[in-house]
């Protein structure tokens, strides 16, 4: 910080109580920090506390057990304290949710195991307005969104190319009937229906109804 007398306050949300108490412990003798109360372990008391203190920073864990993730919690953080950075304390499993940590406005994330010192440091740098995230997690975050995005685009385009008669049957498909019964709902040759879904399979590049649906279910084309 570049006046030595500012302080940045500091909220702890995790329920590992090892690591909060080793926080705290180092939190105490550091001049520069102070916790706005002793450590919390649930979003929403972090909320609480945010909504009342407005600390410069929150450390958060991403998995809490029970109900609010710590994602969600960002969301709220930042709601109703927009000037707390929140950092977000991860196991190196949650890829995934880091992506969604970021679009929730976290500031970064670092990793459970980094010391003390190493959290503390970084809660500072976030107080400054630095993002707190490893270039080469962050690169690999983007591109495994990216893939994820354009795997999404692609089944699109497929979709897309579905009449509203195939998007008729596919629905009818998910909803469990047989050929035999969608021709007679749909007043049609059950030769007709066959054919439709032939080409069905065929747009979606899949090799049994069943593939169709899901395919069709999972980029929400249809609803189950």
């Amino acid at each position: 910080m570049g006046d030595s007398d500012q302080k940045v306050t500091l909220l702890i949300c995790d329920d590992h109580k090892i690591l909060t108490d080793a926080l705290a412990t180092v939190v105490g003798l550091d001049p520069t920090l102070v916790m706005v109360t002793p450590p919390v372990h649930d979003p929403e008391t972090a909320i609480d506390v945010c909504t009342e203190q407005l600390p410069d920073v929150v450390l958060m864990d991403i998995v809490f057990k029970g109900g609010m993730s710590g994602i969600e919690a960002t969301r709220k953080i930042k709601e109703v304290s927009p000037s707390t950075k929140v950092v977000i304390m991860t196991a190196h499993d949650e890829d995934r949710l880091l992506v969604e940590a970021v679009e929730a406005g976290a500031s970064g994330f670092l990793g459970k195991d980094e010391a003390a010192e190493e959290l503390l440091s970084a809660a500072k740098s976030a107080a400054d307005g630095e993002v707190l995230i490893d270039p080469a997690t962050l690169t690999r975050l983007l591109a495994q969104v990216a893939r994820e995005r354009e795997a999404q685009r692609d089944a699109q385009n497929l979709l897309d190319d579905l009449t509203e008669r195939e998007r008729e049957i596919l629905q009818l498909l998910a909803e469990g009937m047989r050929n035999d019964d969608i021709a007679a709902k749909l007043f049609i040759s059950p030769q007709t229906v066959q054919t439709h879904v032939r080409n069905i399979l065929g747009k979606l590049r899949v090799h049994s109804k069943l593939e169709a649906v899901a395919f069709a279910v999972k980029h929400g084309a249809i609803s189950v």
